[in-house]
């Protein structure tokens, strides 16, 4: 049976930190099981989790993903700014210009991410995460479509979107020119299989399409860590 997409994971230096910012940006509540370790849920029971893990890799330049908040009003928009920078986070130039309806900010832990004005119409009735919008070419939106069975949603000049067929948050890439990828990705996809999968055949089957295994010798516990096609970063959960 297919991989699912059970978890967004940050790579944090304080964890605990970042899921109170998370979390009081979101208004999703924290993780009660233990073997989610420091993680915050969506109100959506289909929808992915986010978890925070404990890495202290230096942040080098700007993360390969970052998410893409949503806003119904011009004053919904102005309000999840501020509650964000009464959080913590901070405004950030990452080129965007004067112009631009979108604001850009970085979370406590240098982490960008933008909160969308109103009225944006491609991420319409996606919810308050409408994208991961991600730094990656068009072979790898393919990947993943093939990977979680989602449909592709946008797929011009090289960019390149899914989504769950149960609606929510999109996953975009933005195609050519990708930016070199330097050192271990904060941001990546953490999958999970039910509890009747055949693991073994699924990374047999998610290799077919374009991932590689990182090495067996990093793999932790029930974890398999991935490559996908771009070079990203990626674990999949065994069936407990």
């Amino acid at each position: 049976m297919t991989s699912q997409l059970f978890a967004i994971c940050f790579n944090a230096t304080r964890p605990t930190g970042l899921a109170r910012f998370w979390s009081g940006v979101l208004g999703w509540e924290s993780a009660s099981a233990p073997e989610d370790g420091v993680a915050i849920l969506p109100p959506d029971p289909a929808g992915f989790r986010i978890r925070f893990l404990p890495g202290q890799e230096p942040k080098t330049g700007q993360n390969r993903a970052h998410f893409d908040l949503t806003s119904a009003t011009p004053e919904d928009q102005r309000q999840t700014v501020d509650r964000a920078l009464e959080l913590g986070a901070e405004h950030i130039d990452v080129g965007q210009l004067p112009e631009d309806g979108h604001v850009v900010l970085a979370d406590p832990d240098g982490n960008e991410f933008c909160v969308i004005e109103a009225g944006n119409k491609f991420l319409a009735d996606t919810g308050v995460i409408g994208a991961l919008a991600c730094d990656g070419t068009q072979e790898v939106g393919y990947f993943w479509s093939k990977a979680l069975r989602w449909p592709l949603v946008w797929d011009q000049d090289q960019e390149t979107a899914i989504q769950s067929p149960h609606g929510g948050t999109k996953l975009t890439w933005g195609g050519p020119p990708v930016a070199p990828k330097t050192g271990t990705n904060r941001l990546y996809f953490e999958l999970a299989l039910p509890a009747d999968a055949d693991s073994d055949a699924e990374i047999d089957r998610l290799i077919s399409l374009g991932a590689t295994r990182a090495g067996s010798s990093k793999d932790e516990g029930d974890t398999i860590l991935m490559l996908d096609p771009d070079g990203n970063e990626f674990s999949v959960r065994r069936p407990c």
